[in-house]
Protein backbone atom coordinates (compact mmCIF):
# COMPACT_ATOMS: atom_id res chain seq x y z
CA UNK A 1 0.00 0.00 0.00
CA UNK A 2 1.29 3.38 -1.33
CA UNK A 3 1.20 6.32 1.21
CA UNK A 4 0.68 10.05 -0.31
CA UNK A 5 1.41 12.94 0.94
CA UNK A 6 -1.66 14.13 2.27
CA UNK A 7 -2.21 11.20 4.23
CA UNK A 8 0.90 11.30 6.17
CA UNK A 9 0.89 12.78 9.41
CA UNK A 10 2.96 13.73 12.47
CA UNK A 11 1.71 12.81 15.78
CA UNK A 12 1.10 16.49 16.96
CA UNK A 13 -0.63 17.16 13.52
CA UNK A 14 -2.97 14.31 14.46
CA UNK A 15 -3.86 15.06 17.35
CA UNK A 16 -4.45 18.86 17.00
CA UNK A 17 -6.87 17.99 14.36
CA UNK A 18 -8.32 15.05 16.37
CA UNK A 19 -8.89 17.89 18.75
CA UNK A 20 -10.69 20.06 16.42
CA UNK A 21 -12.79 17.56 15.30
CA UNK A 22 -14.27 16.79 18.58
CA UNK A 23 -14.50 20.25 19.21
CA UNK A 24 -16.23 21.61 16.51
CA UNK A 25 -18.94 18.50 16.85
CA UNK A 26 -19.97 17.86 20.10
CA UNK A 27 -19.38 21.38 21.64
CA UNK A 28 -20.59 21.92 24.97
CA UNK A 29 -22.15 19.08 26.95
CA UNK A 30 -23.77 17.79 30.28
CA UNK A 31 -22.18 15.54 32.03
CA UNK A 32 -23.44 13.79 35.50
CA UNK A 33 -20.56 11.77 37.12
CA UNK A 34 -18.77 10.66 40.33
CA UNK A 35 -15.60 12.67 41.09
CA UNK A 36 -12.13 10.70 41.79
CA UNK A 37 -8.35 11.57 41.88
CA UNK A 38 -9.32 15.12 41.95
CA UNK A 39 -5.93 17.46 42.49
CA UNK A 40 -5.31 21.56 42.89
CA UNK A 41 -1.54 22.00 42.23
CA UNK A 42 -0.19 25.24 43.22
CA UNK A 43 -1.25 27.07 39.72
CA UNK A 44 -5.08 27.04 40.64
CA UNK A 45 -6.17 24.95 38.30
CA UNK A 46 -8.31 21.76 38.94
CA UNK A 47 -7.62 17.98 37.38
CA UNK A 48 -10.50 15.18 38.16
CA UNK A 49 -11.68 12.17 36.53
CA UNK A 50 -15.32 11.43 36.29
CA UNK A 51 -16.67 8.11 36.36
CA UNK A 52 -19.46 5.82 36.60
CA UNK A 53 -19.37 1.82 37.07
CA UNK A 54 -18.12 1.30 33.66
CA UNK A 55 -15.86 4.11 32.18
CA UNK A 56 -14.26 7.14 33.30
CA UNK A 57 -12.72 10.21 31.11
CA UNK A 58 -10.26 12.73 32.28
CA UNK A 59 -11.12 16.55 33.03
CA UNK A 60 -9.95 19.80 33.46
CA UNK A 61 -11.08 22.60 35.37
CA UNK A 62 -8.83 25.76 34.78
CA UNK A 63 -8.92 28.61 37.46
CA UNK A 64 -10.73 31.31 35.70
CA UNK A 65 -13.95 28.69 35.87
CA UNK A 66 -13.06 27.33 39.27
CA UNK A 67 -13.44 30.23 41.02
CA UNK A 68 -17.40 30.44 40.61
CA UNK A 69 -17.70 26.98 42.18
CA UNK A 70 -19.34 27.48 45.32
CA UNK A 71 -18.34 24.18 47.02
CA UNK A 72 -15.18 22.41 47.38
CA UNK A 73 -15.21 19.48 45.05
CA UNK A 74 -13.88 15.59 46.80
CA UNK A 75 -13.33 12.31 45.80
CA UNK A 76 -16.81 10.32 45.59
CA UNK A 77 -18.98 13.27 44.93
CA UNK A 78 -21.41 13.24 42.60
CA UNK A 79 -21.88 16.39 40.41
CA UNK A 80 -22.74 17.78 37.06
CA UNK A 81 -20.69 19.52 35.20
CA UNK A 82 -20.85 21.72 31.64
CA UNK A 83 -17.91 21.37 29.57
CA UNK A 84 -16.77 20.74 26.15
CA UNK A 85 -14.44 17.83 25.07
CA UNK A 86 -11.19 18.34 24.04
CA UNK A 87 -7.72 16.49 23.29
CA UNK A 88 -4.46 17.30 25.56
CA UNK A 89 -2.14 16.65 23.01
CA UNK A 90 1.20 16.26 24.13
CA UNK A 91 -0.18 12.82 25.51
CA UNK A 92 -3.23 11.92 22.76
CA UNK A 93 -5.89 11.83 25.79
CA UNK A 94 -9.41 13.17 24.99
CA UNK A 95 -10.56 15.07 28.33
CA UNK A 96 -13.57 17.17 29.04
CA UNK A 97 -12.97 21.19 30.17
CA UNK A 98 -14.98 21.79 32.07
CA UNK A 99 -16.89 25.34 32.67
CA UNK A 100 -19.23 25.06 35.45
CA UNK A 101 -20.02 22.56 38.29
CA UNK A 102 -22.77 21.86 40.40
CA UNK A 103 -23.88 19.31 43.25
CA UNK A 104 -26.22 16.70 41.36
CA UNK A 105 -29.25 17.28 42.86
CA UNK A 106 -29.10 21.24 42.29
CA UNK A 107 -27.88 20.67 38.84
CA UNK A 108 -30.15 18.67 37.64
CA UNK A 109 -32.73 20.57 37.71
CA UNK A 110 -30.87 23.61 36.73
CA UNK A 111 -29.59 21.09 33.44
CA UNK A 112 -33.39 20.66 32.58
CA UNK A 113 -34.59 24.25 33.08
CA UNK A 114 -31.71 25.64 30.35
CA UNK A 115 -32.29 22.43 28.09
CA UNK A 116 -35.90 23.28 27.64
CA UNK A 117 -35.79 26.85 28.13
CA UNK A 118 -33.46 26.90 24.90
CA UNK A 119 -35.76 23.86 22.91
CA UNK A 120 -38.75 26.50 23.60
CA UNK A 121 -36.82 29.50 22.04
CA UNK A 122 -36.01 27.77 19.38
CA UNK A 123 -39.39 26.75 18.62
CA UNK A 124 -40.60 29.94 18.86
CA UNK A 125 -42.71 30.11 21.94
CA UNK A 126 -40.87 33.01 23.61
CA UNK A 127 -41.07 34.89 20.44
CA UNK A 128 -42.13 38.73 20.47
CA UNK A 129 -44.51 38.88 17.86
CA UNK A 130 -46.60 36.35 18.66
CA UNK A 131 -47.76 38.05 21.98
CA UNK A 132 -50.99 38.99 22.45
CA UNK A 133 -52.35 42.24 23.77
CA UNK A 134 -54.23 42.12 27.00
CA UNK A 135 -58.20 43.35 26.48
CA UNK A 136 -58.82 47.59 26.73
CA UNK A 137 -61.72 46.66 29.00
CA UNK A 138 -61.15 43.62 31.37
CA UNK A 139 -65.01 42.89 32.79
CA UNK A 140 -63.65 39.14 34.06
CA UNK A 141 -60.59 37.65 35.27
CA UNK A 142 -59.78 34.24 35.56
CA UNK A 143 -57.29 33.29 38.28
CA UNK A 144 -55.84 29.54 37.73
CA UNK A 145 -54.45 29.06 41.51
CA UNK A 146 -54.92 27.19 44.31
CA UNK A 147 -57.98 27.18 46.29
CA UNK A 148 -56.45 28.20 49.87
CA UNK A 149 -52.90 29.88 48.99
CA UNK A 150 -51.74 33.32 49.75
CA UNK A 151 -51.72 34.11 45.91
CA UNK A 152 -55.51 34.14 45.52
CA UNK A 153 -56.18 36.34 48.70
CA UNK A 154 -53.41 38.89 47.33
CA UNK A 155 -55.51 39.12 44.22
CA UNK A 156 -59.05 39.83 45.34
CA UNK A 157 -57.70 41.79 47.83
CA UNK A 158 -55.77 44.01 45.20
CA UNK A 159 -58.99 44.32 42.73
CA UNK A 160 -61.22 44.38 45.09
CA UNK A 161 -59.34 48.04 46.31
CA UNK A 162 -58.56 49.24 42.64
CA UNK A 163 -61.80 48.33 40.41
CA UNK A 164 -64.63 46.20 42.04
CA UNK A 165 -66.45 46.04 39.71
CA UNK A 166 -64.13 43.30 37.80
CA UNK A 167 -65.68 39.88 38.18
CA UNK A 168 -63.52 36.83 39.40
CA UNK A 169 -63.67 33.50 38.29
CA UNK A 170 -61.48 30.92 40.00
CA UNK A 171 -60.18 27.79 38.36
CA UNK A 172 -58.28 25.72 41.26
CA UNK A 173 -56.08 23.69 41.12
CA UNK A 174 -52.96 21.89 42.46
CA UNK A 175 -49.89 24.68 41.85
CA UNK A 176 -47.15 22.46 43.55
CA UNK A 177 -46.34 18.36 43.27
CA UNK A 178 -45.63 15.86 40.29
CA UNK A 179 -49.11 15.90 38.95
CA UNK A 180 -49.59 19.83 39.23
CA UNK A 181 -48.14 20.35 35.59
CA UNK A 182 -51.28 18.55 33.83
CA UNK A 183 -53.83 20.19 36.81
CA UNK A 184 -52.85 23.41 35.40
CA UNK A 185 -53.06 22.48 31.87
CA UNK A 186 -56.70 21.16 32.28
CA UNK A 187 -57.31 24.20 34.00
CA UNK A 188 -56.22 26.36 30.75
CA UNK A 189 -57.86 24.28 28.70
CA UNK A 190 -61.04 24.24 30.90
CA UNK A 191 -61.24 28.23 30.47
CA UNK A 192 -60.61 27.80 26.80
CA UNK A 193 -63.68 25.58 26.33
CA UNK A 194 -65.99 27.96 28.12
CA UNK A 195 -65.08 30.99 27.22
CA UNK A 196 -66.34 33.39 29.98
CA UNK A 197 -63.21 35.69 31.16
CA UNK A 198 -61.15 37.97 28.85
CA UNK A 199 -58.08 37.41 30.29
CA UNK A 200 -56.29 34.49 32.65
CA UNK A 201 -53.58 35.09 35.61
CA UNK A 202 -51.97 31.98 36.36
CA UNK A 203 -50.16 32.78 39.82
CA UNK A 204 -48.48 30.98 42.97
CA UNK A 205 -46.79 32.79 46.21
CA UNK A 206 -42.80 32.29 45.81
CA UNK A 207 -40.57 28.99 46.55
CA UNK A 208 -37.78 27.10 45.44
CA UNK A 209 -37.00 25.88 42.21
CA UNK A 210 -38.64 22.12 43.29
CA UNK A 211 -42.05 24.32 44.48
CA UNK A 212 -41.77 25.93 41.20
CA UNK A 213 -40.99 23.40 38.98
CA UNK A 214 -44.73 22.38 37.86
CA UNK A 215 -44.63 25.85 36.22
CA UNK A 216 -41.39 24.54 34.07
CA UNK A 217 -43.04 21.80 32.09
CA UNK A 218 -43.35 21.58 28.36
CA UNK A 219 -46.78 20.61 28.28
CA UNK A 220 -48.04 23.60 29.92
CA UNK A 221 -46.07 25.64 27.83
CA UNK A 222 -47.73 25.03 24.94
CA UNK A 223 -51.10 25.13 26.41
CA UNK A 224 -50.51 28.50 27.45
CA UNK A 225 -48.30 29.36 24.33
CA UNK A 226 -51.84 27.69 22.15
CA UNK A 227 -54.75 29.25 24.76
CA UNK A 228 -56.85 31.08 22.83
CA UNK A 229 -57.18 33.79 25.84
CA UNK A 230 -54.67 36.12 26.53
CA UNK A 231 -52.68 34.64 29.80
CA UNK A 232 -50.62 36.50 32.55
CA UNK A 233 -48.09 34.64 34.34
CA UNK A 234 -47.60 36.06 38.03
CA UNK A 235 -45.27 32.92 39.45
CA UNK A 236 -43.19 33.41 42.71
CA UNK A 237 -41.35 36.10 43.79
CA UNK A 238 -39.97 38.89 41.03
CA UNK A 239 -36.55 36.96 41.07
CA UNK A 240 -37.84 33.79 40.28
CA UNK A 241 -38.51 33.07 36.22
CA UNK A 242 -40.45 29.93 34.77
CA UNK A 243 -40.64 28.56 31.70
CA UNK A 244 -44.36 30.07 31.75
CA UNK A 245 -43.32 33.32 32.30
CA UNK A 246 -41.60 33.49 29.37
CA UNK A 247 -44.13 31.70 27.27
CA UNK A 248 -47.19 33.56 28.32
CA UNK A 249 -48.21 37.10 26.87
CA UNK A 250 -47.34 39.07 29.69
CA UNK A 251 -45.16 38.45 32.93
CA UNK A 252 -45.89 40.36 36.26
CA UNK A 253 -43.46 39.99 39.14
CA UNK A 254 -45.49 38.96 41.52
CA UNK A 255 -49.59 37.81 42.72
CA UNK A 256 -50.34 41.30 43.30
CA UNK A 257 -48.28 42.83 40.46
CA UNK A 258 -50.31 40.64 37.98
CA UNK A 259 -53.86 41.94 40.01
CA UNK A 260 -52.74 45.76 39.22
CA UNK A 261 -51.76 45.26 35.94
CA UNK A 262 -55.11 43.92 35.19
CA UNK A 263 -57.51 46.31 37.22
CA UNK A 264 -57.68 50.47 36.22
CA UNK A 265 -56.67 52.74 38.52
CA UNK A 266 -56.50 57.02 38.01
CA UNK A 267 -55.87 57.75 34.50
CA UNK A 268 -55.32 53.66 33.63
CA UNK A 269 -51.32 55.77 33.80
CA UNK A 270 -50.06 52.88 35.18
CA UNK A 271 -51.51 50.06 33.89
CA UNK A 272 -50.14 50.99 30.54
CA UNK A 273 -46.92 51.94 32.25
CA UNK A 274 -46.78 48.43 33.59
CA UNK A 275 -48.07 46.66 30.48
CA UNK A 276 -45.47 48.66 28.22
CA UNK A 277 -42.63 47.33 30.67
CA UNK A 278 -43.68 43.52 30.85
CA UNK A 279 -43.41 43.99 26.81
CA UNK A 280 -40.40 45.65 27.24
CA UNK A 281 -38.87 42.93 29.69
CA UNK A 282 -40.48 40.26 27.31
CA UNK A 283 -39.02 41.72 24.66
CA UNK A 284 -35.47 41.93 26.47
CA UNK A 285 -35.46 38.43 27.64
CA UNK A 286 -36.09 37.24 24.21
CA UNK A 287 -33.39 39.21 22.62
CA UNK A 288 -31.05 38.32 25.41
CA UNK A 289 -32.01 34.28 24.95
CA UNK A 290 -31.31 34.99 20.76
CA UNK A 291 -28.22 37.08 21.10
CA UNK A 292 -27.07 34.39 24.32
CA UNK A 293 -27.35 31.41 21.53
CA UNK A 294 -25.76 33.33 18.73
CA UNK A 295 -22.78 34.27 21.59
CA UNK A 296 -22.61 30.98 22.40
CA UNK A 297 -22.10 29.78 18.84
CA UNK A 298 -19.42 32.55 18.23
CA UNK A 299 -17.88 31.96 21.27
CA UNK A 300 -17.73 28.19 20.52
CA UNK A 301 -15.64 28.64 17.38
CA UNK A 302 -13.61 31.03 18.68
CA UNK A 303 -12.32 28.61 21.19
CA UNK A 304 -11.45 26.03 18.44
CA UNK A 305 -8.88 28.88 17.42
CA UNK A 306 -8.56 30.72 20.91
CA UNK A 307 -4.61 30.87 22.17
CA UNK A 308 -5.90 31.06 25.50
CA UNK A 309 -6.54 27.24 24.86
CA UNK A 310 -3.47 26.34 23.84
CA UNK A 311 -2.00 28.13 26.90
CA UNK A 312 -4.40 25.99 29.06
CA UNK A 313 -2.54 22.93 26.86
CA UNK A 314 0.78 24.32 28.25
CA UNK A 315 -0.74 25.23 31.53
CA UNK A 316 -1.86 21.55 31.98
CA UNK A 317 1.38 20.02 30.93
CA UNK A 318 2.69 22.34 33.28
CA UNK A 319 1.14 21.15 36.10
CA UNK A 320 1.24 17.54 35.25
CA UNK A 321 5.05 18.11 34.55
CA UNK A 322 5.46 19.63 38.10
CA UNK A 323 3.79 16.77 39.29
CA UNK A 324 5.36 14.23 38.17
CA UNK A 325 8.70 16.39 39.53
CA UNK A 326 7.21 16.42 42.69
CA UNK A 327 6.68 12.63 42.73
CA UNK A 328 10.09 11.37 41.46
CA UNK A 329 11.91 13.99 43.97
CA UNK A 330 9.87 12.44 46.81
CA UNK A 331 10.92 9.07 45.54
CA UNK A 332 14.33 10.01 45.70
CA UNK A 333 14.24 11.32 48.52
CA UNK A 334 12.71 8.73 50.09
CA UNK A 335 15.50 6.10 48.23
CA UNK A 336 18.07 7.97 50.05
CA UNK A 337 16.72 8.15 53.20
CA UNK A 338 16.67 4.31 52.93
CA UNK A 339 20.29 4.59 51.66
CA UNK A 340 21.54 6.80 54.59
CA UNK A 341 19.70 4.36 56.92
CA UNK A 342 21.29 1.19 55.42
CA UNK A 343 24.93 2.85 55.50
CA UNK A 344 24.21 3.93 59.37
CA UNK A 345 23.18 0.68 60.30
CA UNK A 346 26.55 -0.60 58.63
CA UNK A 347 28.76 2.11 60.14
CA UNK A 348 27.49 0.88 63.76
CA UNK A 349 28.45 -2.38 62.93
CA UNK A 350 31.79 -1.17 61.45
CA UNK A 351 32.28 1.50 64.18
CA UNK A 352 35.48 1.34 66.15
CA UNK A 353 33.37 1.59 69.55
CA UNK A 354 31.50 -1.78 68.71
CA UNK A 355 35.81 -3.53 68.11
CA UNK A 356 36.97 -1.67 71.08
CA UNK A 357 33.95 -3.33 73.53
CA UNK A 358 34.21 -6.70 71.83
CA UNK A 359 38.44 -6.44 71.98
CA UNK A 360 37.67 -5.16 75.85
CA UNK A 361 35.93 -8.31 76.29
CA UNK A 362 37.91 -10.79 74.75
CA UNK A 363 41.06 -9.47 76.97
CA UNK A 364 39.18 -9.35 80.28
CA UNK A 365 38.56 -13.10 79.08
CA UNK A 366 42.02 -13.84 77.75
CA UNK A 367 42.88 -12.02 81.41
CA UNK A 368 40.70 -14.02 83.33
CA UNK A 369 41.50 -17.26 81.48
CA UNK A 370 45.42 -16.50 82.14
CA UNK A 371 45.25 -15.93 85.75
CA UNK A 372 43.77 -19.48 86.44
CA UNK A 373 45.91 -20.95 83.67
CA UNK A 374 48.97 -19.39 86.31
CA UNK A 375 47.46 -20.06 89.72
CA UNK A 376 46.83 -23.85 88.36
CA UNK A 377 50.42 -23.83 86.48
CA UNK A 378 51.82 -22.68 90.31
CA UNK A 379 49.12 -24.97 92.06
CA UNK A 380 50.61 -27.76 89.69
CA UNK A 381 54.34 -26.75 90.18
CA UNK A 382 54.06 -26.77 93.69
CA UNK A 383 52.27 -30.17 93.84
CA UNK A 384 55.57 -31.48 91.54
CA UNK A 385 57.81 -29.74 94.32
CA UNK A 386 56.06 -31.44 97.09
CA UNK A 387 56.53 -34.96 95.08
CA UNK A 388 60.42 -34.47 94.04
CA UNK A 389 61.30 -33.50 97.36
CA UNK A 390 59.33 -36.63 98.78
CA UNK A 391 60.68 -38.71 96.34
CA UNK A 392 64.55 -37.06 97.16
CA UNK A 393 63.99 -37.37 100.86
CA UNK A 394 63.23 -41.15 100.15
CA UNK A 395 66.33 -42.06 98.78
CA UNK A 396 68.88 -39.38 100.52
CA UNK A 397 70.98 -40.92 102.34
CA UNK A 398 70.63 -38.70 105.93
CA UNK A 399 67.18 -40.03 105.77
CA UNK A 400 69.04 -43.12 107.17
CA UNK A 401 70.62 -41.37 110.07
CA UNK A 402 67.37 -40.63 112.09
CA UNK A 403 66.75 -44.53 112.35
CA UNK A 404 70.41 -45.03 114.02
CA UNK A 405 72.75 -44.91 111.43
CA UNK A 406 75.63 -43.19 110.39
CA UNK A 407 78.27 -42.09 108.19
CA UNK A 408 81.72 -42.10 108.26
CA UNK A 409 84.52 -40.08 106.45
CA UNK A 410 87.36 -40.35 105.21
CA UNK A 411 89.87 -37.46 103.86
CA UNK A 412 86.39 -35.97 101.99
CA UNK A 413 84.86 -39.53 101.38
CA UNK A 414 82.62 -41.70 102.88
CA UNK A 415 84.69 -44.66 104.27
CA UNK A 416 83.07 -47.93 102.86
CA UNK A 417 86.04 -50.10 103.60
CA UNK A 418 88.42 -51.06 106.25
CA UNK A 419 91.21 -51.30 103.90
CA UNK A 420 90.85 -47.86 103.76
CA UNK A 421 92.33 -46.31 106.21
CA UNK A 422 95.54 -46.83 108.56
CA UNK A 423 96.46 -46.66 111.89
CA UNK A 424 96.47 -43.03 113.31
CA UNK A 425 93.89 -41.52 110.44
CA UNK A 426 91.36 -39.18 111.91
CA UNK A 427 87.94 -40.07 110.94
CA UNK A 428 84.84 -38.33 110.85
CA UNK A 429 81.35 -39.83 111.94
CA UNK A 430 78.51 -38.36 111.10
CA UNK A 431 75.05 -38.88 113.30
CA UNK A 432 71.62 -37.63 112.90
CA UNK A 433 72.46 -34.59 115.70
CA UNK A 434 76.67 -33.95 114.84
CA UNK A 435 79.61 -35.44 114.25
CA UNK A 436 82.23 -37.22 116.18
CA UNK A 437 86.09 -37.14 115.35
CA UNK A 438 87.92 -40.29 116.02
CA UNK A 439 91.01 -41.60 115.86
CA UNK A 440 91.77 -45.45 114.01
CA UNK A 441 93.63 -47.25 116.81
Amino acid sequence: MSATKDNVYTVSKLNGEVRQILEGQLGKIWLNAEISNFSSPSSGHWYLTLKDNFSQIRCAMFKGRNQSVRFRPINGQQVLVKGAISVYEPRGDYQLLIESMLPAGDGLLAQEYEALKMKLAAEGLFAAETKRPLPNNIQRIGVITSATGAALRDVLHVLARRDPSIEVIVYPTQVQGGAASQLICNAIQQANRRLEVDVLLLTRGGGSLEDLWCFNNELLAHAIYNSAIPIVSAVGHEIDTTISDYVADVRAPTPSAGAELLSKDKGNKTEKLALMLSRLQQSIRHYQLHQASQLENVHHKLQRHDPARRLQQFEQRFDEMQMRLNNALQHRLNRLAMQQQQLHSRLQQCSPVNSLKVESNRLQFLASRFDDASKNYFRQADLRLQHAVHQLETVSPLSTLTRGYSITKHNDGVLTDSAQVNKGDELTTQLKQGEVKSTVI
